[in-house]
């Protein structure tokens, strides 16, 4: 059996128009010959009556008093109504459909609620009830534990569902489908040049997500690699193919993707600079601060690490908080605030000589101090001020002619 899995995001349904545009989609996978797995999210974002945040604020300004599982059983109804809803359009439409839960369709997970792991699938009913029908809608963002108490995933947790299904039904591949054409080169928002990538590593995406580019969830991106299930990044309200998401090994075979050095620019602002100073003769700094940030719950990003000191990232949020408990421990941090993180990501630029060299070359040109730097073998992050981070993101992005990518 020839299956497909799409994945419609809580814009694409919010609206009657957005729904008529994802069935035109189904229709299409389904004259393809593909038994097609819809997983859905809830309908819409902050604000409409169906979306996720939409309950917990309604929850919260009710008492805020539910225990973590009973909140995944409100939070789920979202999924519930928005496949429930876009199923009875297809069935209206002669595509016969039925709706499954995240548990329904086999997917188990641990019992942390509001933020569940998923440690298997188990497949059989969904591949059974794909015979039986055109269509099975999936609610997204919702598995099921072993004595079949509901469970939420997460953040990003329909992505998860989405490409966990594709690889437990081995699809032939899981569209993504949200209201935009594909991974772009940076923020078109801020970036007027940037260009849409046509294809992309399962490294690459999932560095570009986890830096600040809203285009899929990490975690799902995981998944799908380790299935060796390859991923479209599309929009639902067009019919172009927009970004493919696969191994390395798969672009080489393509038109020269393999030697270009930057694939794209991500960026995560709001961000605060600590940096902490060793004592005479002190030579357990770096286990004592960054032990105090974990007992308060301060999540710390973007390390560097000397003898005489360490500098960190956090949130603005916690900046505060952070730098209270350094000065009740001893230390005079040096605190800059309002910066952000900003990522340059390719596969192409492991071992490749000079990329640093063009990075300052390009920020100093347009008078941008660099308050920090770090590099991986596919990654290379500087902090800027967050007054900065827009003329940053267009100097690089020239600097390395993305304006001009070829895929």
């Amino acid at each position: 059996m020839k299956t497909l899995v799409q994945k419609f995001g809580g814009s694409s349904l919010s609206s009657l128009e957005g729904r008529e545009e994802a069935i035109g989609q189904i229709r299409s996978a389904i004259e393809e010959g593909y038994a097609v797995c819809v997983v859905v999210s809830a309908m819409g974002r902050q604000g409409q009556p169906y979306a996720t945040d939409t309950l917990l604020t309604w929850m919260n300004e009710h008492g805020s008093a539910l225990e973590a599982k009973d909140l995944d059983l409100l939070l789920h109804c979202g999924e519930v109504i928005s496949a429930t809803t876009l199923a009875s359009m297809l069935n209206q439409k002669q595509i016969p459909t039925t709706v499954f839960t995240g548990g329904q369709a086999g997917i188990i997970t641990n019992r942390e609620f509001g933020n569940a792991q998923i440690q298997k699938v188990e497949p059989d009913r969904l591949r059974q009830a794909l015979q039986d029908y055109k269509v099975v809608v999936v609610t997204g963002f919702q598995g099921r534990t072993l004595e079949w108490e509901i469970t939420t995933l997460g953040r990003g947790g329909s992505d998860t569902t989405a490409t966990a299904l594709g690889v437990a039904l081995q699809a032939e591949r899981v569209d993504i489908f949200t209201d935009v054409s594909g991974v772009m080169t940076a923020d078109p928002q801020i970036v007027e040049e940037a260009q849409q990538l046509e294809m992309v590593t399962y490294t690459e995406i999932a560095n570009m997500a986890y830096q600040g580019a809203k285009v899929i969830h990490p975690r799902a991106v995981e998944l799908a690699m380790q299935g060796n299930i390859p991923i479209r990044i599309r929009s639902t309200f067009t019919n172009g193919l927009g970004t493919l998401v696969t191994h390395r090994s798969e672009l080489e075979r393509g038109k020269g993707v393999a030697e270009r050095l930057i694939t794209g620019i991500a960026h995560i602002s709001n961000i605060t600079q600590i940096k902490v100073y060793a004592k005479e003769g002190q030579y357990d700094l770096q286990l004592s601060v960054f032990k105090a940030m974990a007992e308060h719950e301060i999540s710390v990003d973007f390390i560097n690490v000397n003898p005489i000191g360490v500098a960190y990232t956090v949130r603005d949020a916690y900046t505060e908080k952070a730098v209270h408990i350094l000065r009740e421990m001893g230390y005079e941090p040096k605190v800059i605030p309002r910066c952000a993180k900003v990522s340059l990501i390719g596969a192409g630029m492991a071992g490749v000589p000079g990329v640093m060299a063009q990075i300052t070359e390009a920020l100093n040109e347009k008078d941008i101090q660099i308050l920090q730097c770090a590099d991986s073998h596919t990654t290379i992050w500087v902090l800027v001020k967050n007054d900065d981070t827009n003329r940053a993101l267009r100097a690089l992005h020239h600097k390395f002619n993305l304006h001009k990518v070829s895929n």
